[in-house]
């Protein structure tokens, strides 16, 4: 994170020489210098502080990034940083974070209650680990071409993020990568995913040259090999998430209509209170939470589609 944080450093300071910039942060000496160069960094308080003097909107930057979490970020003064940073976190456990940031858990531990100050370098790498959208945040303070450390990363990335809108198929294919009966296989069969999705052919080859294409895959020794994952930007992308429902709403139906062994396809029309109604939902919610959970517990054997909905009918006449 060093090189991140130098050019990011470099990139706040904007037209203004080192000196004058350290001058406007009401420093008599020069550690801007010394930050650029890498000797030193300020603190995450500091580089924020350091975006406000350079006209740089940081609530607003915050606000684009994790729009939930951003009001914990108040004045983005050292006890705030530390509560973003804490509310990001989640259920990540300290001994991820540290293993994911390289730093001790004692470290990371004081970092999140606010008992330290993470360096920039330090910061950026909290950041990464949390929400692996680093480059994201960077993009929002600066341009990223002005963070040359993280462009080839953050293009990639976005790149992959619309692949899911343009290519629905590449999560199903991602999925099977990770089977045993893939690993098994000696070198890539042609159609060995069409096969199995039902999918035409030239959707396997198309899904297979974009994953490439964004880095997510390589093909190693004849077979394709996992370089990332498959990352979406509901938040960023609206539509693109309806689109992407409706394709697996509709296979869903597919199989309404024709199913293979093993499908389990139910449905129940219900009339309950509106506040009966509200527990179904909380339900609905811990039910695909529960799935994700085994999921991230499971070894890949099979590939399968949870595809769960709770419809109402709530429209008042008018």
């Amino acid at each position: 994170m060093i090189d991140v944080a130098r050019q990011l450093v470099r990139a706040i300071r904007g037209r203004r020489s080192q000196e004058a910039f350290s001058r406007r942060l009401g420093y008599s000496s020069n550690p801007v210098a010394d930050w650029e160069a890498g000797r030193r960094f300020p603190t995450a308080a500091e580089t924020l502080r350091a975006c406000k003097v350079a006209g740089i909107g940081v609530r607003e930057a915050f606000g684009r990034f994790t729009p939930d979490e951003a009001p914990m970020l108040g004045e983005a003064e050292d006890a705030e940083v530390a509560a973003w940073l804490s509310a990001l976190r989640g259920n990540t456990t300290l001994k991820d974070l540290a293993a994911r940031t390289g730093e001790s858990r004692y470290a990371v531990s004081r970092w999140l209650q606010g008992d330290t100050r993470p360096r920039l370098p330090e910061f950026l790498a909290l950041v990464d680990a949390l929400t692996n959208r680093l480059s994201d945040l960077v993009a929002e303070l600066v341009p990223i071409e002005e963070v040359p450390a993280l462009l080839e990363e953050h293009t990639k990335r976005h790149a992959s993020r619309r692949l899911a809108f343009d290519e629905p198929w590449v999560a199903a294919v991602m999925v099977l990568l990770e089977t045993r009966d893939y690993r098994a296989l000696k070198r890539h069969e042609p159609g060995w995913f069409a096969r199995r999705l039902d999918i035409p052919l030239e959707v396997e080859e198309r899904c297979l040259r974009r994953l490439v294409e964004t880095g997510l895959l390589d093909e190693v020794r004849g077979r394709y090999v996992m370089r990332g994952e498959l990352t979406i930007d509901a938040r960023a992308e609206p539509e693109g998430m309806k689109r992407l429902k409706a394709h697996w709403a509709t296979l869903g139906h597919v199989r309404a209509t024709a199913p293979h062994d093993g499908d389990l396809v139910s449905y129940n029309v219900i009339a309950v209170s509106r506040e009966d109604l509200e527990r179904i939902r909380e339900a609905h919610v811990r039910y695909f939470m529960e799935v994700r959970s085994i999921v991230a517990g499971s070894r890949p054997e099979v590939a399968a589609l949870v595809n769960v909905q709770l419809l109402t009918w709530d429209h008042q006449p008018d």
